[in-house]
């Protein structure tokens, strides 16, 4: 049974989620993408990125750079890349844009890092893609999927990474309409990019079933009164476009007023294993006690990457490998193995670049199409399309928190395309043949 503790003490997560997160990890003049001397030597390469290490996204995503560095290190202790070895330089932002812009240009200008890879945050990246792209530094993979990093033209040093929102929000809305019909929707989403960008894709298919909207700031985490509103409209289903924090968050809040509807969660805080830790810790906090299987059970979300579940998958076992090697202390989550794949992607760019990489060869790099590997949907990457993964599946959370695929992967576009079933084979780990366990 659910704790009926959960209404007692469910404002103290307010003050204890801002005290999440941990110590920060990192070890002038306009530089032209030409410039080969920035951040490489002859026996390194130098990367920088900025992480929620604290702060209201830490608890979901700070471990996304203990994945990265694992695979870093594998690498490194393989020769490195063509001969050089990565050095990775960690910093923590705290999910505030103010102290992005600060780290970012800290490493632009005093660590003079070769590129940016896997900068974190919609609200966040947003405040330094112009200083990247006007000082020719390499912006690459960013952990967000807003579609302002798929703009070659206005940002052509910058590309995504994860499937973007609206692609992701039309996969999520075609469920919808197609599983839920009739049904009354309600969406709960980030205030920013994140929402706006999952609700054009939502609205494509299910415009008309939608009874109300909510949305919510980082820096408020009482949720209550949103779940709340979306109960008082009568939503049946609630789509939820929302860091992992705040889709625990609104678990614990619907729990707590005796709703039950059937949340859909985007990939950005749909991984079981992260949303389950959440779940106990946050009503922990609060002065409850909760079954996280329970609360999780019947959850559907959407996702690109394998799940580490799937021990049978060649590149989860892969990175099962690397993980057990480097980062054993680490629980193995779809959050860390996110990590993983972000920087296993990197490397293989960087390799592309050849044995005397500039800037501008690692982006001509990520923009030949030729980047393989563990995805279950291709990216978009091309000359014209700065877009990462394009298209997702849709799984559900089990009583034991394993997940089972409801819907096999699709690929769609950014405008009004239609959704197709994606079926084309992955390159396995030895075909790739970047790093050895």
């Amino acid at each position: 049974m659910r704790s009926t503790k959960l209404g007692a003490g469910f404002a103290a997560l307010a003050l204890a989620l801002t005290a999440c997160g941990g110590a920060g990890e990192s070890g002038g003049g306009q530089q032209a993408a030409t410039d080969s001397a920035v951040g490489v030597t002859k026996d390194t390469v130098v990367i920088g990125t900025h992480q929620p290490l604290t702060g209201p996204a830490a608890p979901g995503y700070s471990k996304i750079s203990a994945g990265a560095r694992a695979v870093y290190q594998a690498i490194n202790d393989g020769g490195g890349i063509n001969g050089r070895k990565i050095e990775y330089k960690v910093e923590d932002d705290g999910y505030n844009p103010t102290k992005t812009v600060e780290v970012v240009k800290k490493l632009v200008l005093q660590d003079k890092v070769f590129a940016i890879v896997g900068g974190l945050g919609t609200p966040t990246h947003s405040k330094v893609v112009d200083y990247l792209n006007s000082e020719g530094v390499p912006d690459l993979l960013v952990s967000s999927g807003a579609l302002a990093w798929d703009n070659p033209q206005k940002a052509p040093m910058t590309f995504g990474y994860q499937v973007d929102y609206t692609r992701e929000g039309k996969i999520q809305g075609k469920y919808v309409k197609d599983t839920f019909a009739g049904k009354k929707v309600g969406y709960f989403t980030q205030n920013d990019d994140v929402g706006r960008d999952t609700q054009a894709g939502l609205d494509q298919f299910v415009k008309d079933q939608v009874v109300v909207r909510q949305g919510y700031d980082s820096a408020n985490t009482d949720v209550t009164p949103q779940l709340s509103a979306l109960k008082a409209a009568g939503a049946e289903v609630v789509v939820c476009a929302c860091i992992p924090a705040f889709t625990a968050l609104a678990i614990l809040a619907a729990a707590k007023i005796g709703y039950k509807p059937q949340f859909v969660v985007s990939s950005i805080g749909a991984d079981p294993a992260t949303l389950s830790g959440l779940l106990q810790d946050f009503a922990k906090r609060g002065g409850a006690s909760v079954s996280s299987g329970q609360l999780l059970a019947g959850l559907i979300g959407t996702g690109y990457l394998p799940d580490v579940a799937q021990t049978s998958d060649p590149w989860v076992a892969y990175f099962k490998g690397l993980h057990d090697k480097y980062i054993a202390k680490e629980p193995f989550t779809n959050t860390v193995l996110f990590g993983m794949v972000q920087a296993y992607t990197f490397a293989q760019a960087l390799k592309a670049a050849g044995p005397d990489p500039t800037r501008q060869k690692v982006v001509d790099a990520m923009s030949s199409g030729a980047l393989k590997g563990p995805g279950l949907t291709p990216f978009g990457f091309s000359k014209d399309s700065h877009a990462g993964y394009t298209g997702a599946y849709v799984f559900k959370i089990n009583p034991d928190t394993t997940t089972t695929v409801i819907q096999p992967p699709a690929v769609t576009d950014r405008g009004t395309g239609a959704i197709t079933p994606y079926s084309g084979e992955r390159a396995t780990p030895e075909q790739v043949n970047l790093v050895s366990k």
